[in-house]
């Protein structure tokens, strides 16, 4: 792995749910998918009954996840794509995603497994500053750093 591949697999430990997109009789979708990371492949936990998982097994997938919502000066976004397979999880790997959600829009959680094989990895960063005395947020410079990974 890259150092900014295994940039892009710290950043992803630090959150847990993410989004998946693809594509149903050539519609867009996109998911919230709760995930972990095992031997640089990401694993994904959904629910069977929405029938993403049908979707996604055997194409190309994109998986991303952020901190966007958490405050922080340092704001990061990471994407994963490459191709989903459906895969039966060891216990171990069962385990890391800890409790399920009982209900998912009002239906029991049934939950499918996804593994994708990265093929290409992208990891954004947007960069604020310091608070500045007496310069409003809006006024100040937004420095932005982006990285790709292929």
């Amino acid at each position: 792995m890259s150092t900014e591949e295994i940039r892009a697999v710290e950043l992803l430990n630090r959150v847990s749910y993410g989004r998946v997109a693809a594509s149903m009789r050539a519609m867009p979708f996109v998911a919230p998918t709760r995930h972990v990371v095992v031997d640089g492949r990401v694993l994904l936990r959904m629910h069977q009954g929405l029938g993403h998982h049908r979707a996604c097994n055997g194409g190309v997938v994109a998986y991303g996840a952020d901190n966007f919502g958490s405050g922080a000066e340092r704001i990061w976004s990471v994407q994963f794509s490459g191709t989903a397979r459906v895969v039966e999880p060891t216990a171990a790997e069962r385990a890391a995603f800890g409790p399920e959600p009982e209900l998912v829009d009002g239906e029991p959680f049934v939950p499918v497994y996804l593994r994708i094989e990265p093929q290409f990895v992208t990891v954004h960063t947007l960069d604020y500053p310091s608070e500045a005395p007496g310069v409003p947020a809006a006024a100040r410079p937004v420095r932005r750093h982006l990285h790709h990974v292929a």
